[in-house]
C-alpha cells in the first residue's frame, strides 16, 4: 500500500489541528506532533484496533503515548477518529480549566486516553505492564479453540523516553519477558528541550535495545515515508518472539520555519509561524481547526471499523460463554473489577499469642487470597523471601505465553511500580508488587501517578521502621511513611499485628478508587488477644478504640500503629493497672479514620480529651492532625542505626516506659 494524496492530506491534518490547538493555549509542544504524524497516522488509521464508540472494548489494542508533552497528537487523533468525548470545543479547550485536553494526557479525563503520561519514562513502563497483562489473561481465557484476548500494545516514544532510568529497567524486563506483542515507536528526531540531543546523548539506541533481547527495525524517513512505516509495523506484528523498537527518524517541528530545533519542541509556533507551517503544508494559513472533508470521510472509516472489530469479537465471545460458562462468569467479574462471592471467608484468623512479623502474616493472607481470586498478580523486586510475597500455588509469570502469575521483576523498583500501573490500566487483573519499605522511594514517582490516576495496585512494603535492625540506616525508613500519608489518593495501612494485617489485605482488595500500600514489619509481633481487646475488624476504620478506661471517663489517649502497638499496649495496661483512665486507640490508617464521619471520629477521639500521646517509628511531622497542641509524639525524628532492634528501640525510647512518662506529663 502506497502514501496517497489522502494519506497526505490526512497527515497534515493531524499537524495543523495540533497547532492550532497549541497557539490557541499560546502554551504547549508543537514539536512532536508535527514531527511523529505519519507514524502516528500509520498506527491508528492501519493497525490500531479499537472502537470509537466504546473506548473501553475489552479487547481493543491498546495506544500509549509516552512522550505526553506531544499530547496534542493524541487529541487530535481522538477527535479525527470520532470519539465522542473529544469535540472541536475540547480541542479549542487545550490546557484550560476543567477541559479534557489537559497538558498531558491523563487516563482519567479523557476516554481513549490509555495511561496519564508526561512523565517522561513512564508511559512505555506502563506499556510493558499492559502487554503482560494481555499475555496473562490470554493464557487464562482462550480455551479450546477460543481466542477472547488477542491484541497489540503500542507505545509512541522520544528521546527523553529512552533515556530515563524507569525505561530501561522495564524494557529490559520486557526483553527478558519476551513480550511480542508490544511494539515501540521511537520518534528519533536527535532533539531535546535544551539543544541536539547529541550533546548528552549519543549512545546506540538500536544496539542497547537488540543487548535487552528487543527486535530493532529502521525507517529513515518518518516524515514522509507511509508506506515505509506500514511495512515495518506490519513485519512487527507478525513477529511474536520479542517486543519491538521501531526507530523512526523524523523531524521535529517538521514544516514550520523552526523545524529541526529545539525553539519547536516545548514553545508556540506564535501566528506567522502556524500560517508559514500551513503554507507548507498546502492548508490556507487564514483558517484555523480546519478539517478537510476528505480527511475527516478518511479518519471516521475506524467507526465503520471499530464497530465491525467489536461486532465479530462479541460473536465470539457468545460461542466462548457456550462453551465455557464458567470462564465467561469470571471474566465478566474480573472486567468489572468485582471479587467473587465469599473471596474473603477463608482468610486467615491468627491465634492469640502467636508471635508473627507482619510480613509474615501478609503472605498467608495472600496466598488464601490467591485461591479464591486467581486473577491477582503481582511479584516483588527479588525480594520474595524477604517480602514473603510469592504464590506457593502458582508458576512463575511466562511473558511469552502468560502462564503463571509470580512475576520476577528483578531489582528494578521503578518499573515494577509503572508496569503495575500498566497492568491497573489495562483491566482485569489486580496488581500487587513488594519491597522494602525504605525502597519505596525508588517508587515514588509510579506510586505518585497510580494515587494520581486513581489505579487498584496494592503496594506492599515490608521491613517498616527501624525495627528491621542490624542493617542499619540505609534500609532502615524513617521519613517515608508520612511522605506517602502526604500524597493525595494514597491510602497507607500499617497493621499493629496478624490480624490487623488480614483485615488490610481485605481493605486493599475491596479498595477500587486508588492504591493501597501495606506497611508490614520484618520483626515478629504477638498476635493480640481479642477476648481481651476489640475485634481486628475495627482495622477495617483506619481507626478504632483497641481498649478502654471505664465507661464515660477518658483522661488521656495512647494512639499507636505497627509495630509500636505492642509498646502502647503495655504501657497502656500498667497505666490501667495504676488507676489512670487511659484509652488505647489502635491507628493502622489515618486516610481510612480521616473519610469515617464526624461523629466516629468523636467516639474514638473524643475533643474534650486533650492529653494524647502517639507512638510510632518513624518522624513525628504530622502528627499534631491526631495530638492537638498539648499531645506528645514520640518516633523517630533521626535516621537509624546497625543494631539488633531492640537496642535501637531503647536507645531510641521507642518504650513502654517513655509512653508512661508522657502520659503521666500530660495529666501533672
Amino acid at each position: 500500500m502506497t502514501a496517497t494524496p489522502l494519506d497526505i492530506l490526512s497527515v497534515n491534518t493531524i499537524r495543523t489541528l495540533s497547532i492550532d490547538g497549541v497557539q490557541k493555549a499560546n502554551s504547549g509542544h508543537p514539536g512532536l506532533p508535527l514531527g511523529a504524524a505519519p507514524m502516528a497516522y500509520v498506527v491508528w488509521q492501519r493497525h490500531l484496533r479499537h472502537n470509537p464508540k466504546n473506548p473501553k472494548w475489552a479487547d481493543r489494542d491498546r495506544f500509549v503515548l509516552s512522550a505526553g508533552h506531544g499530547s496534542m497528537l493524541l487529541y487530535s487523533l481522538l477527535h479525527l477518529t470520532g470519539y465522542e468525548s473529544m469535540s472541536m470545543d475540547d480541542i479549542k479547550a487545550f490546557r484550560q480549566w476543567h477541559s479534557r485536553t489537559p497538558g498531558h494526557p491523563e487516563s482519567f479525563e479523557t476516554p481513549g486516553v490509555e495511561a496519564t503520561t508526561g512523565p517522561l519514562g513512564q508511559g512505555i513502563a506502563n506499556a510493558v505492564g499492559m502487554a503482560m497483562a494481555e499475555r496473562a489473561l490470554a493464557a487464562i481465557f482462550n480455551k479450546d479453540g477460543h481466542t477472547i484476548v488477542d491484541h497489540h500494545t503500542y507505545c509512541l516514544v522520544g528521546d527523553g523516553d529512552v533515556m530515563e532510568g524507569v525505561a530501561q529497567e522495564a524494557c529490559s524486563l520486557a526483553g527478558h519477558l519476551k513480550l511480542g506483542k508490544l511494539v515501540v515507536l521511537y520518534d528519533a528526531n536527535q532533539v531535546t528541550l535544551d539543544g541536539p540531543a547529541s550533546q548528552s546523548f549519543t549512545e546506540d539506541v538500536g544496539k542497547r535495545y537488540e543487548a535487552y533481547g528487543w527486535k530493532v527495525q529502521h525507517v529513515k524517513n518518518g516524515d514522509d515515508d507511509i508506506e515505509g512505516l506500514d511495512r515495518t509495523i506490519a513485519s512487527a506484528k507478525k513477529d511474536m518472539s520479542a517486543p519491538h523498537l521501531i526507530i523512526v527518524n523524523t523531524t521535529i517541528g517538521y514544516g514550520s520555519p523552526k523545524a529541526g530545533t529545539s525553539k519547536v519542541h516545548g514553545s508556540p509556533l506564535g501566528p506567522d509561524g502556524v500560517k508559514e507551517t500551513k503554507k507548507a503544508l498546502g492548508f490556507d494559513p487564514e483558517k484555523q481547526f480546519f478539517v478537510p472533508d476528505e480527511a475527516l470521510k478518511n479518519f471516521r472509516s475506524a467507526l465503520t471499523r471499530g464497530n465491525e472489530l467489536e461486532s465479530e469479537w462479541n460473536k465470539r465471545f457468545e460461542a466462548f460463554a457456550k462453551a465455557r460458562p464458567d470462564l465467561a462468569t469470571q471474566w465478566k467479574h474480573l472486567m468489572a473489577g468485582e471479587l467473587p462471592k465469599g473471596w474473603d471467608t477463608n482468610l486467615p484468623t491468627f491465634k492469640a499469642g502467636e508471635s508473627l512479623a507482619t510480613r509474615e502474616a501478609g503472605g498467608k493472607v495472600l496466598n488464601a487470597i490467591a485461591k479464591t481470586v486467581p486473577w491477582i498478580f503481582g511479584g516483588d523486586a527479588d525480594l520474595s523471601e524477604s517480602t514473603k510475597t510469592h504464590l506457593e500455588e502458582v508458576k512463575p509469570f511466562d511473558g511469552a505465553h502468560g502462564t503463571g502469575g509470580n512475576i520476577h521483576f528483578g531489582v528494578r523498583e521503578h518499573a515494577m511500580a509503572a508496569a503495575c500501573n500498566g497492568i491497573a490500566y489495562h483491566g482485569g487483573l489486580h496488581p500487587y508488587c513488594a519491597t522494602f519499605f525504605t525502597f519505596s522511594d525508588y517508587m515514588r514517582p509510579s506510586v505518585r501517578l497510580s494515587a494520581l490516576s486513581r489505579l487498584s495496585v496494592t503496594y506492599v512494603w515490608t521491613h517498616d521502621s527501624v525495627g528491621l535492625g542490624e542493617d542499619g540506616p540505609t534500609h532502615q525508613p524513617v521519613e517515608q511513611l508520612m511522605s506517602l500519608r502526604c500524597m493525595p489518593n494514597m491510602v497507607v495501612i500499617r497493621p499493629g499485628d496478624a490480624n490487623e494485617t488480614t483485615e488490610a489485605w481485605r481493605y486493599a482488595m475491596t479498595h477500587k478508587n486508588g492504591p493501597v500500600g501495606l506497611v508490614l514489619s520484618r520483626q515478629k509481633l504477638p498476635t493480640l488477644d481479642r477476648t481481651k481487646f476489640a475485634p481486628a475488624h475495627g482495622a477495617a476504620k483506619g481507626a478504632y478504640v483497641l481498649a478502654d478506661a471505664k465507661p464515660g471517663k477518658v483522661d488521656a489517649i495512647i494512639m499507636a500503629t505497627g509495630s509500636e502497638l505492642v509498646i502502647a499496649v503495655k504501657a497502656y495496661e500498667k497505666l490501667a493497672a495504676d488507676g489512670v483512665a487511659v484509652r488505647l486507640v489502635s491507628m493502622p490508617s489515618w486516610e481510612i479514620f480521616k473519610a469515617q464521619d464526624v461523629s466516629y471520629r468523636e467516639q474514638v477521639l473524643p475533643k474534650a480529651c486533650t492529653a494524647r500521646v502517639s507512638i510510632e517509628a518513624g518522624v513525628t511531622f504530622g502528627w499534631s492532625t491526631w495530638l492537638g497542641d498539648r499531645g506528645i509524639a514520640i518516633g523517630v525524628d533521626r535516621y537509624g542505626a546497625s543494631a539488633p532492634a531492640e537496642v535501637i528501640y531503647e536507645k531510641l525510647g521507642l518504650t513502654a516506659e517513655a509512653v508512661i512518662g508522657a502520659v503521666k506529663k500530660l495529666l501533672g
